[in-house]
């Protein structure tokens, strides 16, 4: 690895506030680094502020009712502070994102193959032609059959999977030093959920171009990425190597993720253990702990002080009661 990240963030906040209404937090003070060649996740369940961190990232946020604070600097470039018209210009050649849901990603009334072109046509002065045949090499390089025909097609001639493989394709058109993917195999069968990663996978092997793989899958991260961000409550609750994640989780939340998941050596009819209550179950960050009132491990001070994320054992942890590793063994 480099010593110079590619992708810094620092203290980075995503406030919500609509008139009449109390401010939302979406992401709070968040920082992490991603170096070239890279595969850095973003895990956590729906609310804990993953998605939002990439459009913030992006420069996709709407400007009104939201308020942006901290610093997001791409390759020693503040995007933060980039014009819409700059950032038009670095999404698409420098930064590329792979979208959740790629029904409503793609314009449903333009064929595949003219909104690949788009951004070639834009960020590489290419004539028509080239674009096309460029189109055409990349469908066939994300594993689309016959791409001569399906260039031509519109989204909702293709399958679920086919439409995923035309965003990778549009994502990886001008080649991006950042992929961002936003929950790339929801509502994807295991079949093709794995073949997506495999994609993703190969891609980005052996090359430079960094990933930021948002999923609530431990699965996918086990299989994809180099370094983890837990995420609960806007905030990192864990950080570490993925192999050190997975065989000693010291943060709860991170270990009820694991244990939650089922596994294939577990005995015959041995139930999941949940995490208790939901995402709403929680205390602002400001009064302790946000996870407290779901937290097996909690203890007093976790419901008035709050926990700062500070180094343990290699990785980062945000917890006054960890589970140690005796306990740990246990989700592997």
């Amino acid at each position: 690895m480099t010593a110079v990240a590619l992708l810094e963030v620092r203290d980075l906040s995503v406030v919500f506030q609509r008139r009449g209404e109390d401010p939302t937090v979406a992401v709070d003070s968040i920082s992490f680094d991603v170096q070239p060649g890279e595969t850095v996740g973003l895990v956590g369940e729906s609310g804990c502020g993953k998605s939002v961190t990439s459009l913030a990232i992006m420069g996709l946020l709407p400007n009104r009712g939201v308020r942006r604070s901290g610093s997001v600097s791409f390759d020693g470039t503040e995007l933060l502070g980039l014009s819409q018209r700059e950032m038009d210009e670095r999404r698409g050649r420098d930064l590329g994102m792979v979208f959740q849901d790629p029904l409503s990603s793609l314009n449903p009334v333009v064929p595949v193959g003219v909104q690949i072109t788009e951004v070639l046509r834009r960020h590489r002065q290419v004539s028509r032609k080239e674009a096309r045949d460029h189109a055409v090499e990349l469908l066939n390089r994300v594993g689309i059959p016959d791409p001569l025909r399906r260039v031509d097609e519109y989204p909702h001639q293709l399958s679920g999977g086919m439409r995923q493989r035309v965003l990778i394709a549009i994502a990886l058109a001008c080649r991006p030093r950042l992929l961002i993917a936003d929950e790339p195999t929801t509502a994807l069968d295991v079949t093709i959920q794995a073949q997506i990663l495999s994609l993703l996978t190969e891609l980005v092997s052996g090359t430079d171009t960094a990933l930021i793989m948002i999923t609530h899958d431990l699965g996918v991260v086990a299989g994809l990425c180099d370094q983890v961000n837990v995420m609960y409550g806007g905030r990192i609750v864990e950080r570490a190597q993925r192999h050190a994640l997975f065989s000693q989780p010291r943060h709860p939340y991170t270990h009820g993720l694991l244990a939650s998941i089922p596994r294939l050596d577990a005995p015959r009819g041995e139930k999941l253990v949940p995490i208790r209550g939901s995402v709403t179950d929680n205390i602002p960050w400001t009064a302790g702990c946000a996870f407290a009132p779901r937290c097996p491990n909690n203890v007093e001070r976790c419901w008035s002080l709050t926990p700062e994320l500070v180094a343990d054992r290699g990785g980062m942890l945000r917890c006054h009661n960890p589970v140690e590793a005796a306990v740990a063994e246990g989700v592997r």
